[in-house]
């Protein structure tokens, strides 16, 4: 349950940094989804959304707890098999970084990053977010993941949330498709105090 919890509350947080419009249901994509528990979180708040996961298992368990999403087998290294424009928002929680590691010989973790961030350029709306929510190893390994999310056309940078917390310190890449808005702020135990640290990158 504490899981389940810490889930829905990334979930939440994830959501809130989309920014989507207020009292208007959206399209959403949830990478990574698992067995659901984000998906029944942008349910509750009233919107619709499709999974895609690379477990078998687990889009079972996503069936048997009945989650009202549609849910897709799929990997998401090789890109995100959707119309162009077809989601309103993406968000993923605790699954990207696991592009970064080689499974086998042919895997090329940046080609890899790069087949689904230039996928889901293309399957966002343009001026939508995606809010992909992860746990890098080491800066080298982030700045692999915003270098491929760079090329393929976002703009935006690493939201922060707790960054002098060992536990509850957690990383959001916020990704724009279409013009560069400001990135949102970090979360804070002392919000007067100490200014959240974020690194931004760009397009040049």
């Amino acid at each position: 349950s504490r899981m389940i919890d810490v889930q829905t509350k990334m979930a939440g947080r994830a959501l809130e940094l989309l920014c989507l419009p207020e009292g208007q249901p959206c399209y959403l994509l949830d990478i990574g989804c698992g067995s659901g528990l984000s998906g029944d979180y942008l349910s509750d708040e009233g919107h619709y959304w499709v999974g895609i996961d690379i477990s078998p298992a687990m889009l079972d368990a996503a069936l048997d707890r009945e989650t009202e999403g549609d849910l897709l087998l799929g990997d998401m290294g090789q890109g995100i098999p959707f119309k162009p424009g077809t989601f309103d928002g993406c968000i993923s929680i605790s699954a990207v970084q696991w592009l970064c590691n080689a499974n086998k010989k042919s895997d090329i973790p940046a080609k890899r990053l790069y087949c689904f961030f230039s996928s889901l350029y293309s399957v966002l709306v343009r001026g939508a977010r995606a809010i992909l929510q992860l746990y890098p190893e080491n800066s080298e390994q982030l700045e692999l993941i915003t270098t491929q999310a760079t090329k393929a056309g976002f703009t935006g940078g690493v939201v922060v949330d707790y960054p002098n917390s060992a536990k509850a310190k957690k990383f959001y890449l916020c990704l724009f498709s279409g013009p560069s808005t400001f990135l949102p702020k970090g979360l804070n135990e002392n919000q007067d105090g100490e200014e959240a640290r974020e690194s931004t990158f760009i397009n040049e």
